[in-house]
């Protein structure tokens, strides 16, 4: 008898634990709930969301605890997608260098992120700025007449037109695509030293991470090793830099100085989340359909000079509340009102992406490992920095080409009292729908916009418009609850270039037409996750899943070593192009 009473007694408790476990305080979507959840994540607690840290953690559960006590199931494992990511490069305890048996103090040297981690011993030949341009209107080769092969270059950095931001050198006077030019000459390793005009203090900056090696072992030097380096043959980097400028030529040529140096560096990995939550669906057909509605959670913690502050003197916490606390709050919300109405057709995947700060590394992780048929995804949608609505209530919505039917499925409910919609046919942006939309799935990309407290310590939960975000969360809930309801499948349309346009692919105007593999998900190439119909590389034979291995018979390891190569194209050449297909070289032409 008494155990029945204890269970008699337990039942209450069971029952009211049951119900917090899943709660819905308030289907609908609202601005105290918005408050609550932008204020938690963009907390001094949370520190910023750096990818790898307490708060990238605390984020991600607090995503994925809400989602889990409205009913939702875990996508994978425990509702966690977890990757490693390099959080950041540093030196090892092993790098040295020895000029002329003389050790260096490492306070006057140091490794580029891009080095290998390698050693080399070897004379030392002067090749000025390390050009080799010929173009209609520049002609310049530091190269001509000396022989670099298996040598140490040492190179001055910046160009002879530093104060001028138009100058024909601004495009290809970065130190990797120098220390390329250097390799491609034969050049065994490469030290790099700043002239008194870019740099009077002769200061390093801290290394970078997202650099990929560029297989031979280089070097920051102080110019006052430089000048050691230079010592017998009666001259000085100020002179040589001098010289160089007013001359405006070429000045190459051996020193007579041996130099033995290792190079070691040491990636620091993490590992962070994403974090997937499923409501299934409620028809017995659709729910083997999916829509994803998703947005990143991680932001620039306490940025610095190493991150993409804007605030680069900074070092403070980035609440990141806009960027993208916005987003994940009416993710939350939506997800919310989707569970309490209980009348989804098709199962929705809620996602919170990592790492989108650091190159889409989030999403890029799942498209490559999707949990579900990728095929089987009906539309997704991406919610980046929608907090901040202005008085002209414009609300950007990217991605309405990639299905014949968004149109007219993102106009109709539109209150055009509250609402101005702004939008663009293009998939391909500078957020994580971008994965999805390279994997030939239907996107959406939500946005108010940017604001002057972009990547700064000053986008904080009080500079947020909440009824507008209210709003704008009711007109994706709306359109979400189309895509989730309908019976026709999406039809995936092109719809725009599947590839950046920024300075750095593009910096010539030169383009094969690919969506490449931004994650470096590959070694010792870059793989083509999407090639574009009628562009050169579709035209050449090259197919979505090629991995690029060189062109024109230079090497390609890595997306900054295809940058390069690009750089070095103009229209009108047909370029050789080897690729791994199915494990086999292939060897394609194709005409830019």
């Amino acid at each position: 008898m008494r155990q029945y009473l204890k269970l008699f007694l337990a039942l209450p408790i069971i029952f009211i634990y049951s119900c917090r476990e899943n709660k819905i305080d308030e289907p609908e979507i609202t601005i105290p709930e918005l408050e609550e959840h932008i204020e938690y994540l963009a907390s001094d607690e949370l520190a910023g969301r750096l990818p790898g840290t307490e708060g990238d953690i605390k984020s991600a559960e607090y995503i994925r605890d809400a989602l889990e006590s409205w009913g939702l199931k875990p996508t994978v494992d425990n509702g966690m997608q977890r990757f490693e990511i390099v959080a950041s490069v540093e030196a090892g305890e092993n790098n040295r260098l020895i000029v002329e048996d003389n050790p260096v103090s490492s306070d006057n040297f140091m490794p580029f992120a891009f080095s290998e981690s390698t050693e080399l011993e070897a004379g030392v030949i002067f090749a000025g700025y390390g050009f080799d341009i010929q173009t209609d209107t520049l002609n310049w080769n530091d190269f001509e007449n000396i022989d670099v092969t298996g040598k140490w270059v040492m190179i001055l950095r910046a160009d002879p037109e530093m104060d001028n931001p138009s100058s024909n050198f601004a495009a290809i006077s970065t130190d990797r695509d120098k220390v390329m030019t250097a390799k491609d000459k034969g050049a065994g390793g490469v030290l790099l030293v700043s002239g008194k005009k870019l740099d009077a203090r002769d200061e390093f900056e801290p290394l970078a991470k997202g650099e990929y090696s560029t297989g031979i072992p280089v070097f920051r030097i102080k110019r006052e090793i430089a000048n050691r380096i230079l010592e017998k043959n009666n001259t000085s980097i100020s002179d040589l830099e001098e010289k160089l400028n007013d001359n405006y030529t070429t000045l190459s040529f051996e020193t007579d100085c041996r130099v033995e140096g290792t190079a070691e560096l040491i990636e620091k990995k993490v590992i962070t989340q994403n974090v997937l939550m499923t409501l299934p669906g409620k028809d017995s057909l659709l729910k083997d359909e999916y829509l994803i509605i998703g947005g990143h959670f991680d932001h620039l913690g306490m940025g610095g000079p190493e991150s993409s502050s804007r605030a680069v003197d900074t070092m403070a916490i980035h609440y990141g509340a806009d960027d993208n606390a916005s987003g994940i709050a009416s993710m939350l919300e939506i997800a919310e009102k989707f569970a309490a109405k209980g009348d989804n057709a098709r199962s929705i995947i809620f996602a919170g992406f990592a790492a989108e700060e650091m190159g889409l590394l989030g999403s890029k992780y799942l498209v490559d490992h999707m949990p579900v048929e990728t095929e089987m995804v009906n539309a997704m949608i991406n919610l980046d920095m929608i907090g901040r609505l202005k008085e002209n209530k414009t609300l950007q919505v990217g991605g309405v080409g990639t299905a014949q039917e968004f149109k007219n499925i993102v106009t109709g409910p539109v209150d055009t009292g509250r609402i101005n919609l702004s939008m663009s046919e293009e998939g391909y942006g500078p957020s994580d729908h971008s994965s999805f939309y390279g994997k030939n799935i239907p996107v959406l990309f939500f946005s108010t916009g940017a604001h002057l407290d972009y990547h700064t310590p000053y986008d904080t939960p009080d500079k947020i418009n909440y009824e507008g975000l209210a709003t704008v969360s009711d007109l994706i809930y709306e359109i979400s609850s189309e895509l989730a309801m309908t019976n026709e499948k999406l039809a995936f349309k092109e719809a725009g270039p599947k590839t950046t346009t920024g300075r750095g692919m593009r910096r010539n105007g030169v383009t094969l037409g690919i969506m490449p593999d931004f994650a470096g998900n590959i070694k010792n190439g870059l793989r083509a996750d999407f090639v574009t119909p009628g562009r050169p590389a579709d035209l050449g034979g090259m197919k979505k899943g090629d991995i690029i291995i060189a062109i024109n018979g230079k090497p390609i390891n890595n997306i900054q070593d295809y940058m390069f190569r690009m750089s070095k194209l103009e229209h009108g050449q047909t370029i050789q192009v080897e690729v791994l297909r199915d494990d086999k070289k292939e060897l394609l032409l194709i005409a830019l």
